[in-house]
């Protein structure tokens, strides 16, 4: 497979973060007094971060995404869950910092950190959603080798720009916003236990795929989801529709 990039522009801009947050999944729902305890855990964040959170929201869980393997011309959809007993992906923010420092405090206070792990990824550059994202919406999460992640700027991003072009211009107004991420070596997983912060430097897992970057995509209707991220030019693309209980 070859190398893969995202978007539209070598532009480094730091200022905003990816927190993509992680939880091992439960096999059966959390018994009311926990739920509660857990959005009031969520709300409290909200409340304190709210100058520096730029979208976020919950993730539907894993058993009702979808990954999507072999690129445009051969995509194989599998349907989740995907990794039984694994931390999957349960949620994600993006956050502006003025720094990298600036960003893990806001991460060490998600409420994930504290039973699970936050990565936090710098972006390249971040389109914001040009529609609001609902329970109607979908996060596309891109997923790479780390060997075939390369560096904003170089030869090889700008070649590989060009098929993200054409994938915006297919998918029109279904896809709208996201960002592509800096390479694995940038981002950090934030645990905190028992009040203890542990911070460790990317990448996460020797031979894993690790996150490139992300669409939002705009459609109640789910085959239609997988059929716009099915032209999204990567190894793995990761469906998840958006639980829309955020209120951002």
């Amino acid at each position: 497979m070859g190398h893969r990039v995202l978007l539209n522009t070598g532009k480094v801009d730091t200022m905003y973060y990816f927190a993509l947050l992680l939880t091992a999944e439960a096999n059966t729902s959390p018994d009311p007094d926990t739920l509660a305890a857990e959005m009031a855990a969520y709300q409290a964040f909200h409340t304190k971060a709210a100058s520096a959170i730029r979208a976020g929201d919950a993730l539907t869980p894993s058993a009702t995404g979808v990954r999507i393997t072999g690129g445009p011309d051969a995509p194989t959809i599998t349907d989740g869950p995907f990794a039984e007993g694994a931390e999957v992906a349960c949620g994600y923010y993006v956050l502006e910092a003025d720094n990298l420092d600036d960003a893990l405090e806001l991460a060490r206070e998600i409420p994930a950190a504290k039973h699970g792990a936050v990565e936090v990824w710098p972006m390249v550059h971040y389109t914001p959603a040009r529609a609001p994202l609902t329970g109607d919406s979908w996060l596309a999460l891109l997923l790479e080798p780390p060997g075939n992640v390369v560096m904003p700027g170089t030869p090889e991003w700008e070649e590989g720009v060009k098929p993200h072009i054409e994938f915006g211009m297919v998918a029109g107004d279904k896809s709208v916003g996201g960002a592509p991420l800096h390479p694995p070596s940038t981002a950090t997983t934030v645990r905190v236990r028992d009040g203890k912060v542990t911070l460790t430097d990317g990448p996460f897992a020797e031979g894993a795929e690790v996150a490139n970057g992300f669409y939002y995509i705009n459609t109640p209707d789910r085959d239609e989801a997988v059929k716009i991220a099915s032209m999204i030019p990567a190894t793995t693309v990761e469906l998840r529709r958006l639980a829309g209980v955020s209120g951002l």
